[in-house]
């Protein structure tokens, strides 16, 4: 992207700002996991903010410092991204209704592909996420084996998020434009320049 996802503009808020907002329309609490040295913008008070341990090292190692900052707060956790701004809440609501009691995690998946940030993890599972760092496994995938895990398949979740927004992730200048056409929303003139500065 070339640009802090978690900063870009969406309205009135940050792209990060956005999917906390809806995050805590169904979630409480809310915890953001940034990079160690990574600033954030501003963001309500009781959004408890976690630092990776360590650097690059991809989605399980952001998980577990979320799950760390979990403990003794929830039972659960709805694992997302802060590039997916057009995130439903319903579709968390509907994932959390497939947790079953005897289940760790619960994730969408898409045929073979799983979604583990568009997930949910009881946040017992923390000693697993830090046993496979600890052996240097950092596919998600490699959780969802070791774990007790209900897999959706992403069009059983159409009903709470009929065309899966929730899924579309911001990669790319072009997957941001389209998001911000999809929530109604005008990409601002200084970020389409940048944007632009960056291509040539």
């Amino acid at each position: 992207m070339g640009l802090s996802k978690a900063d870009l503009p969406f309205g009135d808020e940050t792209m990060l700002q956005r999917v906390v907002r809806l995050l805590g329309e169904v979630a409480s609490p809310v915890a953001v996991v940034a990079a160690a040295d990574q600033s954030l913008p501003p963001l309500p008070d009781d959004v408890l903010v976690a630092r990776d341990d360590k650097p690059d090292r991809g989605p399980l190692e952001g998980l577990a410092a979320g799950l760390a900052t979990l403990q003794s707060r929830a039972a659960v956790a709805y694992a997302t991204s802060c590039d997916a701004p057009l995130l439903q809440p319903a579709f968390i609501e509907a994932l959390r209704e497939r947790l079953a009691p005897d289940d760790d995690a619960v994730v969408a998946v898409d045929g073979k592909f799983h979604h583990p940030l568009a997930a949910i993890y009881r946040v017992s599972v923390l000693a697993e996420v830090r046993a496979l760092l600890d052996a240097d496994q950092l596919r998600p995938f490699f959780l969802f084996d070791r774990c007790r895990t209900s897999r959706v398949e992403i069009d059983d979740l159409r009903s709470a998020d009929a065309q899966l927004l929730t899924l579309k992730n911001v990669n790319e200048p072009d997957d941001y434009f389209q998001a911000l056409r999809r929530a109604g929303l005008e990409c601002p003139d200084e970020i389409r320049a940048q944007f632009d500065r960056r291509d040539h």
